[in-house]
């Protein structure tokens, strides 16, 4: 298609049309309107003048007779201007007065009418229009007195030139401003398609140009912008999630199959059967927690688990991942200790309860304190082992927070704890596949908000920072247990 043929086909071109189509049957309208009303005031002027000019010769004639009717007709037919003055006897015959001419059937008929006429003194033989009215007078006498209407004419051609000039002006401005202004966006609808297809290719870091105006298509490119910006992200994740999966899947694998292989290959007893099958099932197990863990992220990821948000006190999360998490606590060592205030929230009870738990298990795991750095005192040894559990409102947000008195996560390896499939150092010597604080992170970011990991000098703070936004809501979530997917 030529560029003259995407100009004309395009959707403001056609909607500058539209409005120059618009303007100039109204500005029609308006010179129609204006030269019918100044038309109808110059009739209007006319016959009140021809009016006052029969009465006042009426009464001449009244106290004059016909010799001063006639006299004065004459007197005035000389002044020069456009009132027309005739006198005639019964039977039609002039006696005075300037008209030479008039239409059949115009004196023989008293009252209005606009008629064609002959002034005596035209050296031409062209008709002119004129408005006049004819009275009889005492004695079977004629009267007509009028005025030309060549003044009426020509007000309506200065009103049709004007139109004329003026419609052809609003159009040639008109399509030259459509031109201008569908030039204009074609050039950025242009730009935004040449980006569109880039992107379409396989480029996801390019992005659609915004402009300085702020008008509706910076507005659209900055929201397909932050898309595009959130696809990127996804893919990115993705990418990850599958070489992560390919990476650190492959060793539990292939430990399965080496298990099984050896268990088939042995000629054990039948108990030795049992255990190798039990610690396949227990290896498949571990390879499920990962894959269910992967698919909670998944969810809170791209947003399917708001369809199922409540109002709930997050009080009773907190106290019920106590209640769960104690015994496996004491079994490790490690006390368990909560400190819940009422703190209303809005949210997916069954995410965050999961992310609270994964937040309990690796304080668990990795929040014993160090035997180097053990204390003397027994009562401050008990400390270093406590692991303390807080809800809380603070602000506009409600705080679920695990703090435990462990070696903690270094600063500048915080940021990169959060990903996927992560294990630091300090922690590879302990079973887990890297996605607690990953899902964590991902439940926070569902709910807008975030996972801070912070320091408790010695030891961790790990806490999700969610937004309340239970504001005109009085009742709770149905008080029910939670029991929280392992992830480790």
């Amino acid at each position: 298609m030529t560029a003259l043929g995407k100009l004309v086909r395009s959707t403001t071109f056609r909607l500058t049309l539209v409005y120059l189509t618009i303007f100039a049957l109204y500005a029609a309208a308006l010179l129609i309107y204006f030269a019918l009303n100044t038309g109808r005031l110059i009739t209007e002027q006319i016959t009140e003048t021809v009016d006052a000019e029969i009465s006042y010769l009426s009464e001449q004639y009244a106290t004059g007779g016909l010799r001063r009717l006639i006299l004065i007709i004459e007197n005035r037919s000389l002044r020069p201007g456009s009132s027309l003055y005739l006198v005639t006897t019964p039977n039609g015959q002039g006696l005075a007065g300037n008209v030479g001419s008039l239409a059949p059937g115009v004196i023989e008929n008293t009252g209005w009418s606009e008629t064609v006429y002959r002034r005596l003194d035209d050296q031409e033989t062209t008709e002119h229009r004129a408005l006049a009215r004819v009275t009889q007078l005492s004695g079977g006498f004629r009267l007509l007195v009028g005025r030309d209407l060549e003044e009426r004419r020509r007000l309506f051609g200065i009103v049709a030139h004007a139109a004329q000039w003026s419609l052809l002006v609003v159009i040639v401005l008109g399509i030259g401003g459509g031109i201008f202004v569908a030039r204009r966006v074609l050039r950025r609808i242009d730009a935004m398609t040449g980006t569109a297809q880039r992107i379409m290719a396989g480029d996801l870091s390019d992005r659609l140009p915004v402009g300085r105006s702020g008008d509706e298509l910076d507005r659209l490119a900055e929201n397909l912008n932050a898309m595009l910006e959130r696809i990127e992200a996804l893919m990115v994740g993705l990418k990850e999630v599958s070489d992560n999966i390919a990476h650190d899947l492959k060793t539990p694998l292939t430990r399965l199959r080496n298990r099984a292989e050896e268990a088939l290959a042995s000629s054990g007893s039948e108990a030795e059967y049992r255990a190798a099958l039990e610690r396949t099932i227990e290896e498949s197990d571990g390879l499920i927690r990962t894959f269910n863990a992967l698919l909670m992220i998944a969810r809170a990821e791209s947003g399917q688990a708001r369809g199922n948000m409540d109002d709930f006190d997050a009080a009773d999360v907190a106290k019920g991942i106590h209640e769960l998490y104690e015994p496996l606590a004491e079994d490790d060592g490690m006390s368990l200790r909560v400190k819940a205030a009422p703190a209303r929230l809005h949210g997916n009870r069954e995410l965050i309860g999961q992310a609270l738990a994964n937040l309990v298990e690796n304080a668990i795991k990795y929040g014993k304190p160090s035997a180097v750095v053990q204390p003397l005192d027994p009562a401050a040894a008990a400390r270093t082992r406590e692991i303390l559990i807080d809800a809380r409102r603070e602000g506009d947000n409600v705080l679920l927070s695990v703090t435990d008195h462990g070696p903690g996560i270094p600063e500048a390896d915080r940021k990169h704890a959060v990903e996927r499939f992560v294990r630091l150092e300090a922690s590879r010597t302990q079973p887990g596949s890297g996605l607690g604080l990953s899902l964590a992170s991902a439940v926070a970011t569902l709910h807008g908000g975030e996972l801070r990991l912070g320091d408790s000098h010695p030891g961790l703070t790990a806490t999700l920072a969610i937004p309340a936004r239970a504001a005109g809501s009085d009742r709770l979530a149905a008080q029910t247990q939670d029991v929280p997917q392992k992830v480790a």
